[in-house]
């Protein structure tokens, strides 16, 4: 029986095969997310531009993403977290070059990426970060191996955000060269979340060398601190975000509570 990560791989094969990745190159002096959560003094918040989510239905339909950008920004967000997968997430490549010409925050390109293509247009459309998805390579939708796939990133120049869901994920996760470590408490399998996974992982496993970022169903300042006692470094939020009448207020809100 198929469950959602099928379903959108199935997806992202044939958006890779109608040639979306394909894009013109322009400049960027890229941006280090790693050191700009290490250099944080408030709440790293990386906040996420998601304009519809499978589990939420729409989220935004008419929206300027430069102005999603700037409320973010003007909130204290130390960086944008921006989905370019086009047909579950209405994700855009031209929304990430607009706003990476107008931006100088660190972005991370946020995608299911399985193939160098994607690394490829990452680099051309000026993300500093990627992301890739440990239970992609565990399950062999990647079209390269984990290690072949982030020293590809890091030739580009681009800091690698690898994420995990479960303790064996993690622990996989931590032995590699990946800048980041994600722990999401959303089981992409199911779609379903728990906050509780983050701490059930980072209760259990040493993992003092490397920078943790927590993602999914984060809310309150109350989740931030939680998360934060858990050994969370950062944490990146998207629909809390997306869904708040004020996202200005609502980043500031995460950011220094």
């Amino acid at each position: 029986m198929s469950d959602f990560l099928d379903v959108i791989v199935e997806d992202v094969k044939n958006t890779i095969d109608s040639g979306y990745y394909e894009v013109e190159k322009i400049v960027h002096d890229k941006l280090s997310l790693k050191e700009t959560i290490i250099n944080c003094r408030n709440n790293p918040i990386i906040s996420e531009i998601k304009l519809s989510s499978p589990s939420k239905r729409i989220i935004e339909n008419d929206v300027d993403v430069l102005d999603l950008a700037t409320s973010m920004e003007r909130g204290g967000a130390l960086g944008l977290s921006i989905i370019t997968e086009p047909k579950k997430f209405r994700g855009s490549l031209p929304n990430f070059i607009k706003i990476r010409k107008n931006f100088s925050i660190p972005l991370l390109m946020k995608d299911f990426i399985i193939s160098k293509i994607q690394i490829d247009a990452a680099n051309k459309i000026g993300a500093d970060a990627i992301l890739l998805i440990q239970t992609l390579f565990d399950r062999g939708y990647c079209d390269s191996d984990l290690y072949s796939m982030i020293e590809y990133a890091h030739e580009h120049k681009l800091e690698v955000l690898l994420e995990a869901h479960t303790e064996e994920e993690f622990l996989k996760a931590i032995k590699s060269d990946s800048d980041l470590i994600g722990i999401n408490n959303r089981d992409l399998k199911t779609l379903i979340v728990d906050i509780q996974a983050t701490k059930r992982i980072l209760s259990k496993y040493n993992h003092s060398n490397h920078i943790i970022i927590s993602e999914s169903g984060i809310e309150s300042p109350n989740h931030i601190h939680f998360l934060k006692a858990a050994g969370s470094r950062a944490f990146l939020v998207g629909t809390s975000v997306m869904l708040a009448q004020n996202i200005e207020v609502k980043v500031r809100e995460l950011v220094e509570g």
